[in-house]
């Protein structure tokens, strides 16, 4: 079969033939229409994402839309390496496929499950937000961080506050729920003003974070010295587009009521992840949640690959 396959570290995918795969106990077999370029599949083809697993040469992608044998349309997550999405034919677990439903395109179902599903599992899973609630994004103008604002809304958000380095794309959040915009600027002393005025005066309640790094830093030690008794802050981190790591007194914690949570593959169960996506698929186009797209055809992975960026999102199409 055709695939993109990384046979060399460090190198991007090329587009060749792949073993065929074939079924063990529990899996199903999957003939791909659609599979979406990541910074998670980027960084797994790469060696360097915490999940990465498995020896040269195999095949890119966590996820995608295709058939089953029965004829079936679904959505699957991290088919058994070293198989995976881009390619004509994978295998996953049968407990990782979720139904789509029939008004949502391969490419659109493609597209949104994985950043779509980041902020649904942190809020429901994670945060268990609560109806009201106030949630923070950090990192808000990528297409995982707008997704996270029209998602808080729909899980009950009773306000959304939303930070970005982008003055320009902060502006378009207030269409898509946001209450309150956030420029990040140089994380110096407006951003922490700012977030000191949040905290203090109706409080937050979720932190949802995609940057880590100095903007995390501010946020918790704000939230620590600002923030409400009354009000708990349940920070998550989702991912790391500033930093891989912070610096964080330890009197932030003891001194507050702060909780401290990450959301990831590993933090929530395969099948709760799964439920997850599914719950996000079935509103999708009720709900109005909207994301760019660019689709290719498989066969020009290597071109595309190299110049990908974090929008459009970027959905190879097979065969």
């Amino acid at each position: 079969m055709k695939a993109a396959v990384v046979i060399e570290a460090g190198k991007p995918p090329r587009y060749s033939d792949f073993a065929d795969p074939t079924t063990e106990q529990g899996e199903v077999l999957v003939t791909v229409r659609a599979a979406a370029l990541s910074q998670l599949v980027k960084s797994r083809a790469s060696g360097t994402h915490y999940s990465s697993t498995g020896p040269l040469p195999f095949v890119v992608g966590v996820d995608g839309v295709g058939h089953l044998d029965d004829g079936r349309r679904v959505y699957f997550v991290l088919p058994r390496s070293p198989f995976g999405s881009m390619s004509e034919r994978t295998v996953v677990a049968s407990s990782q496929c979720v139904p789509v439903p029939d008004d949502l395109d391969d490419v659109t179902a493609a597209a949104i499950a994985n950043p779509g599903m980041s902020s649904w599992v942190a809020l429901s899973e994670r945060a268990q937000l609560s109806a009201g609630e106030t949630v923070l994004i950090n990192g808000a103008t990528g297409t995982a961080g707008r997704l996270a604002v029209q998602i808080a809304k729909h899980l009950g958000a009773g306000r959304v506050v939303a930070t970005g380095r982008s003055p320009e794309a902060l502006k378009g959040l207030g269409s898509l729920g946001a209450d309150l915009t956030i420029p990040l600027g140089d994380e110096g002393d407006a951003f922490e003003q700012a977030l000191r005025a949040e905290f203090a005066g109706m409080g937050v309640n979720v932190v949802l974070d995609y940057l880590w790094g100095r903007s995390a830093e501010q946020i918790l030690t704000t939230g620590a010295r600002t923030g409400k008794d009354t009000v708990p802050i349940r920070f998550v981190n989702v991912a790391s587009l500033s930093a891989s790591t912070i610096t964080l007194p330890s009197a932030a914690l003891r001194s507050s009521a702060i909780s401290l949570l990450g959301s990831g593959i590993g933090s929530v169960p395969l099948d709760r992840i799964a439920r997850s996506i599914e719950q996000l698929l079935k509103v999708t186009r009720s709900a109005g949640f909207g994301i760019e797209t660019k689709s290719f055809p498989l066969s020009e992975v290597a071109d595309v690959w190299p110049t990908a960026e974090n929008r459009p999102r970027i959905v190879f199409r097979i065969p």
